[in-house]
């Protein structure tokens, strides 16, 4: 007797629709599982033994053969025991064939037959619309996050027995009702700007940051700000948009980080590592390689705080992905890319004690060791950064002052206009803020006056601009035009765009 189920194995942030084989055939009572199973894979046979036995089912007391389909991609996890355990009853004759017939079965079985959820269920169920496949069922912890995927019904499940009874026809699960990645959805900020008394121009910088992706390092003396500052930089960030919003869920799901009240997530990310990550918990890898900290960042905010004490071999890993918006990680089996389109706020001291240049405190460094630990960010990775502001100490007056600083909301305000110019600029591209943009879009979107044009010359000579720092200037200066909803590059915009270069060539 043969019986066929199709389930899903996650491939990345991807997914390969799996074809789950059953055969019972004449012997002694044994359970055979192929197809490049894992450990967690292989103990499926028993899970779905005793699952189908405490549900009141029989299981087949002959030779049984389980094969996953293709033989040659690894399957993990605990996603396929549904498909297998209704694979073994489809074989048993305890549900027709035509009833399983172009059906997606996800998720884990328990002992007693309850359906437990499993992570990645998004990718997971993003492979049936592309196979023909238009009925999901999965486990109802997950049903609102496979009914983000369009074009399908979604059906949850609560038990195997459940589910039997509805293949057989005797009850009805009623479908999932979708939820639509446009709906909003009141959003809080652990961090307003509002708390932030004084550092205006350090504020400056962070919304010019915000309205076009760009990234920044501060600096400055401890106690001045700089991680306040960096942890309040989402309630100014604009509001994902639907495809930015699944992206996300996407890597948060096959993380599986994904809370199981928040089937999609709305509000950007903001990942905060400790400098003694390991490269693979910050960049991503691993035997079956997961996504890093980058990756868990796409879309939002990456903050590095004490970023020269990161080992220096992970932060120069991250000047590809800053450049190209992704990460390839490459085993021997194969290779596997990850998103990593990230703002990353940086935020150090001058030198190792702290008040290099502070006016209130003096210096206990020597001038070697200031200048190992600032060459701790090499040349190659200051240059990716398109935002460099000094943080220094708040006066008591500020601290004390009665007026209310302006809060995120305003600021957030006025960065959404911006980056919604640039969704209409870009509107014909995958682009979605000027950060993203290439030397083409560059030289198409950021016109500069005549007077401009010259102040950008005298930089170029002076500060030994690279060819990619003058394509972020360029791109800077037409975040701060879009600020001010001008069209062409102003001597004004260029001049603040210059400031925020580092003061010393790199």
């Amino acid at each position: 007797m043969l019986a066929k189920a199709l389930s899903s194995a996650v491939v990345g942030l991807d997914s390969e629709l799996v074809e789950v084989e059953v055969h019972i055939d004449y012997g002694k009572s044994t359970v055979a599982m192929v197809g490049l199973p894992d450990p967690a894979v292989a103990e499926a046979k028993e899970r779905v033994r005793a699952a189908i036995r405490n549900s009141g089912f029989d299981f087949p007391s002959r030779r049984l053969t389980i094969n996953l389909a293709p033989a040659d991609l690894r399957k993990e996890g605990s996603a396929y025991d549904l498909a297998i355990a209704i694979a073994i009853l489809s074989a048993n004759g305890v549900v027709k064939d035509e009833h399983v017939r172009n059906r997606l079965f996800l998720g884990e079985l328990a002992f007693e037959g309850v359906v437990r959820p499993t992570s990645g269920m998004l990718p997971m169920a993003s492979v049936a619309p592309t196979n023909g496949i238009r009925e999901v069922f999965c486990p109802t912890a997950n049903a609102s996050e496979a009914a983000l995927v369009a074009g399908i019904e979604v059906v949850p499940v609560d038990s195997l027995s459940q589910l039997v009874g509805h293949l057989q026809g005797f009850l009805t699960i009623p479908a999932h009702e979708a939820e639509s990645a446009n709906s909003h959805e009141l959003v809080s900020y652990e961090s307003d700007m509002s708390e932030i008394r004084g550092q205006e121009h350090v504020k400056r910088a962070l919304e010019v940051a915000a309205a076009g992706s760009h990234n920044v390092l501060l600096t400055g003396p401890p106690g001045a700000g700089k991680t306040l500052l960096a942890r309040a930089m989402p309630s100014i960030l604009p509001a994902m948009t639907p495809t930015e919003a699944l992206d996300v869920t996407r890597v948060y799901s096959v993380s599986g980080l994904l809370p199981s009240d928040t089937p999609l997530v709305r509000q950007r990310p903001f990942r905060s590592p400790h400098y003694t990550v390991s490269h693979a918990g910050l960049v991503g890898g691993g035997n079956t390689p997961r996504p890093g900290e980058i990756s868990l960042a796409h879309r939002g905010v990456l903050f590095l705080d004490e970023m020269p004490e990161f080992a220096s071999h992970s932060l120069e890993a991250l000047r590809q992905p800053m450049e190209d918006g992704m990460v390839t990680i490459s085993r021997a089996s194969g290779s596997l890319t990850f998103p990593a389109k990230f703002m990353m706020i940086g935020a150090m001291n001058p030198c190792p004690c702290g008040y290099f240049s502070d006016p209130g405190r003096e210096c206990t460094c020597s001038p070697s060791s200031i200048v190992r630990y600032q060459k701790r960010l090499s040349g190659p990775l200051l240059d990716r950064i398109d935002i460099n502001v000094e943080v220094p100490r708040v006066a008591y007056e500020k601290l004390t002052s009665v007026i209310m600083p302006e809060g995120s909301a305003d600021i957030r305000e006025r960065v959404q206009r911006a980056r919604e110019r640039q969704l209409e600029r870009f509107s014909d591209t995958s682009q979605t803020c000027n950060a993203d943009m290439g030397p083409a879009q560059v030289r198409e979107y950021c016109t500069v006056e005549p007077a401009a044009q010259a102040l950008l010359r005298q930089a170029m000579t002076q500060l030994h601009l690279s060819a990619r720092a003058f394509h972020r200037t360029l791109k800077l200066a037409r975040t701060i035009a879009d600020l001010a909803g001008e069209a062409v590059i102003t001597s004004t915009h260029v001049a603040e765009a210059i400031q925020y270069r580092p003061r010393q060539s790199v």
